[in-house]
C-alpha cells in the first residue's frame, strides 16, 4: 500500500459522542501512574475549583484513538498503521476534560508523506463537548514500520 498524499487536507465527520465517566478517568490515571486525588475524588476536584473530576492531560488521547478507528480507514490514505509509533504529539486546551462530557472528535489529515523511507502521516483532532464548546485539539504525528521493525514475525531467528 502506497501512502496517498492527495488526502492531506482530507476531513471526517464528527465521531459518535464519548461519554467521560469517573471510572475511566481512574483507570487511565492509574495506567498513567498519576496518584493525583483530582483524579478520583470529586472532593478534591472542588476544592482546586474544578466543577467536576477533570481527566489527566493526555487522556484525551484514547477519545481520540476510538474516534480514530471509527470515522477513516487507514487504507483509504494507504498508511499501515500495523507497527504505529508516535512520532510528536501536542495539546492545545481551551478547558480541561472532565467527568459528565460528551466529547466527539473531527478529524482533519494535515500531512502525508514519505520520509527516508518511512510513512509519516499527521492528523489534527479538535474535541468538542456534545454542546459544540470547542475542549482541546490535538496534533499528532504517526510513523508506520515495516514488520522487521516494528518486530513481527519477520525478525524470527531461523
Amino acid at each position: 500500500m502506497a501512502l496517498n498524499p492527495s488526502s492531506v487536507g482530507k476531513s471526517y465527520p464528527s465521531s459518535r459522542p464519548y461519554p467521560v465517566e469517573s471510572e475511566t478517568i481512574r483507570r487511565f490515571a492509574e495506567a498513567v501512574g498519576d496518584p493525583a486525588a483530582v483524579y478520583t475524588d470529586p472532593q478534591a476536584a472542588e476544592a482546586l475549583g474544578h466543577p467536576s473530576v477533570p481527566a489527566p492531560p493526555t487522556f484525551p488521547f484514547i477519545v481520540v484513538a476510538r474516534a480514530m478507528g471509527e470515522v477513516f480507514r487507514y487504507d483509504d490514505i494507504g498508511f499501515d498503521p500495523t507497527y504505529l509509533i508516535h512520532g510528536d504529539q501536542r495539546f492545545e486546551y481551551a478547558r480541561p476534560v472532565r467527568v459528565g462530557d460528551r466529547l466527539v472528535t473531527t478529524l482533519e489529515i494535515t500531512g502525508a508523506k514519505n520520509l527516508r523511507g518511512r510513512d509519516v502521516l499527521t492528523l489534527r483532532a479538535d474535541v468538542a463537548d456534545a454542546g459544540g464548546e470547542h475542549v482541546v485539539t490535538l496534533h499528532m504525528t504517526f510513523v508506520s514500520l515495516s514488520a522487521v521493525e516494528g518486530g513481527g514475525h519477520d525478525d524470527a531467528p531461523r
